[in-house]
């Protein structure tokens, strides 16, 4: 670990330099790739910190997420966004429901459709887990220019499948 830790430290020692105009090479793209990967790493960091403290997992973190973003979102929507199994999101979802954090109401139309939202426990607890992503994101977000982050979004929203870019809740909207 600590040399692929090294690694990325030593090809990022400048973070602001302009992608090389080869950047469809391979180690380039391992640059992105490793970058990916740490940045993500340690924009969550934050966040399972917060999470260990209640006794939850990433899968709780990201239900809250899109249920606080999409109240009345129904189970298989939420299915989708998350891409994980039914009997999985089965667990996490009666997890938050015996924490109060969640609550489950029926369909307006179909009585057997299972519509989400946060209570206000599980909002708070969304809204501080946010406040540190957000605070991170937002100061990657300053040193790098607005510029850097529209380029950013464009290659996240290009490692999206096109069929799946409408399953994308900011895109629904």
């Amino acid at each position: 670990m600590a040399n692929y830790v090294n690694m990325a430290v030593q090809n990022s020692s400048d973070p602001f330099r302009a992608a090389s105009p080869l950047f469809l090479r391979e180690p380039e793209i391992r640059r992105g790739a490793e970058l990916l990967y740490f940045g993500y790493s340690h924009m969550l960091r934050g966040i399972d910190e917060g999470l260990a403290e209640q006794g939850l997992g990433r899968a709780h973190h990201r239900a809250l997420y899109f249920i606080a973003r999409n109240p009345d979102i129904p189970v298989s929507d939420l299915l989708r966004i998350l891409g994980i199994t039914k009997q999985s999101l089965g667990r996490v979802l009666n997890e938050l429901s015996s924490r109060g954090m969640i609550e489950t109401r029926p369909g307006r139309e179909d009585r057997r459709q299972r519509l989400l939202r946060v209570t206000e426990s599980g909002a708070a607890l969304e809204a501080s887990l946010f406040e540190g992503l957000r605070e991170r994101l937002s100061a990657a977000y300053a040193q790098a220019g607005q510029n850097a982050v529209t380029g950013f979004w464009a290659v996240l929203e290009g490692l999206v499948p096109p069929g799946e870019k409408n399953q994308m809740p900011h895109t629904r909207k």
